[in-house]
């Protein structure tokens, strides 16, 4: 016979373990729950062969309670550990940005977990629930952290991407126009810039005349928002021969009203029939 107690002095976990035991689809497996000292306990008994197949099912289960109880937790106190010095209202966005990566790695993470739980199971029958996600679970444990890492990197990037567009905007809501109307041709993610005769503006790629952006690839989108904001035009009419993407979404936010999107103009048609030519 081959027996475990998990141990937990959580109520609701031991109310979700008898659950999930009592609906089990394997036979002979004998369970209770009996309190002792701290512990409430929940006690399983197996008498047949397939001890690797009860084993698997101990270990399903403990890993279903240590993600469904302990995982926010456990990304919390990395937060708070780590992170110490955001702000609550910072905190509590890197620990909601965690869910995006956790349901990423989500395979691996439940992989990493049954696999200690049952290394663990194959030397110990009695498993206190705390002391096993303690002490017992470093490679779960590397993977939350890492997961916070990357949840951090992206408030970080964002708030930065933020404070630059808002720089941006007051400038441009600060400044007197120093042009007309002046035309973005958004093609294949490239932009084509042209003066309000239509001529296109040649843009210089130099290093010496980029005063604007802080974060320099040098693409042509880049180039053509370092233009705009020199040339700071009334209006701006972007012209949208495939889709709109990240950069067009920053154009709106810095020029705001001042940026007109069209997508059937003559302009349009003229740059789309280009388009198709050259596919």
């Amino acid at each position: 016979m081959k027996s475990y107690c998990i141990k937990t002095d959580n109520e609701k976990i031991i109310e979700y373990l008898l659950n999930k035991i009592s609906n089990l689809d394997f036979p002979d497996i004998y369970y209770c729950n009996k309190s002792f000292r701290i512990y409430e306990n929940v006690i399983l008994h197996y008498k047949e062969k397939n001890i690797d197949k009860f084993q698997n099912i101990v270990s399903e289960l403990i890993t279903d309670v240590i993600l469904k109880f302990y995982q926010e937790k456990i990304l919390k106190r990395i937060i708070n550990v780590n992170y110490f010095y955001f702000d609550d209202f910072e905190r509590n966005i890197i620990f909601e940005d965690c869910f995006e990566f956790l349901q990423q790695d989500e395979s691996e993470i439940r992989e990493t977990v049954f696999m200690q739980v049952k290394n663990y199971l194959l030397e110990n029958k009695n498993i206190i629930l705390e002391g096993v996600i303690n002490f017992r679970l470093n490679e779960y444990i590397k993977i939350l952290d890492n997961i916070v890492d990357m949840a951090v990197n992206k408030y970080i990037i964002e708030k930065e991407y933020k404070e630059f567009i808002n720089l941006l905007k007051i400038y441009v809501n600060s400044t007197e126009p120093k042009t007309g109307v002046m035309h973005l041709i958004y093609i294949n993610g490239e932009s084509i810039l042209l003066d309000e005769e239509k001529n296109i503006i040649q843009m210089d790629y130099s290093i010496n005349n980029v005063k604007y952006l802080s974060d320099i690839t040098f693409s042509s989108n880049d180039m053509a928002l370092n233009t705009l904001l020199s040339l700071l035009p009334k209006k701006i009419e972007v012209h949208i021969i495939n889709k709109e993407d990240e950069f067009i979404n920053t154009l709106k936010l810095i020029f705001e009203n001042k940026i007109r999107i069209c997508s059937e103009c003559n302009i349009c048609k003229i740059y789309r029939m280009i388009k198709s030519n050259s596919s």
